[in-house]
């Protein structure tokens, strides 16, 4: 069991972000351990033939066997960054830290020192820049196309999140994050770490990262010197995949009409204009329509996050939709 303990400054210094580098670390180990996610079957079957030697620098740190060098998830410094950013930090990781990283892995992972991770180690100069174009090459094969639907997954988890602090606390945040996590007395337990850590942190804070591909997991770095992060599974990941035509609820729809009954059934979690056409089934012009006269009714809110609209339905729709 892990435990976390807050100090009162660290209770008011939680933040969340999202990364691109952290979702290609780990999609790279759903890719290698597929076992267990049925959910990114789809992806599987897509993006698996695609997976070949060329990316043997990425291949080769994340083996699929348990740690994932630190330096491939940089701890984000904005809640919603790019991937290019992120690489320019990836560049800039000092050497001693990129080989105190892979001496970790190679004490945690006998054998994996071998191969570009050696190579990396020897000379971390050009290995970091191969490593950033192989990155950069699995971001176009694997990732890019569905980027925009996991941005809009990832950014409405953020806005959630950041509800569930401002009206509830740590006690919010946590409370259905995962079933391996607990709050109780200012600390947080993780149940499923297979190794007993504890730490109390001291004014480092607490990064919450929420991520497509390490679902059904946790992923933590609580362990290592600077912030603490914890990586679990984005809200409505089930979604990400779904495609075609959600029932509406029928009593709701006789009153509001079909398709905006439909749009506040879906919207269980904060929803972009184009997430909500695709799931739905109904063109991008009739949800907008929708929306607009769902948001004069006071039934949904809109909030910008990152590049994205998202709508978030209000507490008189769940009303409607609970009666």
């Amino acid at each position: 069991m892990l435990t976390v303990a807050f100090s009162a400054y660290d209770l008011t210094s939680i933040r969340f972000a999202y990364s691109p580098l952290r979702e290609v670390s780990a999609g790279i180990q759903a890719l290698r351990t597929p076992a267990g996610r049925p959910l990114h079957l789809p992806w599987f079957k897509q993006v698996g033939p695609l997976i070949g030697g060329d990316l043997a620098p990425l291949l080769d740190l994340i083996t699929g066997a348990g740690y994932i060098p630190d330096f491939l998830c940089p701890v984000p410094t904005s809640p919603t960054p790019d991937l290019a950013g992120e690489l320019a930090v990836l560049r800039a990781t000092p050497h001693e830290i990129i080989r105190t990283d892979l001496d970790r892995m190679a004490a945690e992972i006998p054998g994996s020192l071998t191969g570009c991770a050696m190579e990396l180690y020897q000379d971390p100069g050009p290995g970091l820049e191969r490593l950033a174009h192989v990155i950069e090459a699995f971001w176009r094969l694997a990732m890019a196309a569905h980027w925009p639907r996991m941005r809009n997954l990832l950014e409405g988890d953020l806005l959630y999140r950041a509800r569930q602090y401002a009206e509830r606390g740590p006690a919010g945040v946590f409370a259905d994050m995962h079933a391996a996590i607990r709050w109780e007395d200012r600390t947080l337990y993780l149940d499923d770490r297979p190794k007993e850590l504890s730490r109390t942190l001291n004014g480092e804070g607490l990064l919450l990262a929420p991520s497509v591909f390490v679902w059904p997991r946790l992923l933590y770095r609580t362990d290592s010197p600077g912030q603490a992060v914890i990586t679990y599974p984005v809200r409505a990941v089930a979604t990400l995949w779904e495609r075609g035509t959600a029932p509406a609820p029928d009593a709701l729809a006789a009153v509001i009409g079909r398709s905006r009954a439909l749009l506040l059934a879906e919207l269980d979690t904060p929803a972009s204009t184009t997430d909500l056409s695709r799931r739905t089934g109904l063109s991008p012009a009739n949800v907008s329509e929708q929306l607009a006269l769902l948001l004069s009714a006071g039934l949904v809110t809109k909030h910008r996050v990152g590049r994205a609209m998202l709508y978030v339905r209000t507490p008189r729709a769940q009303a409607l939709l609970d009666d």
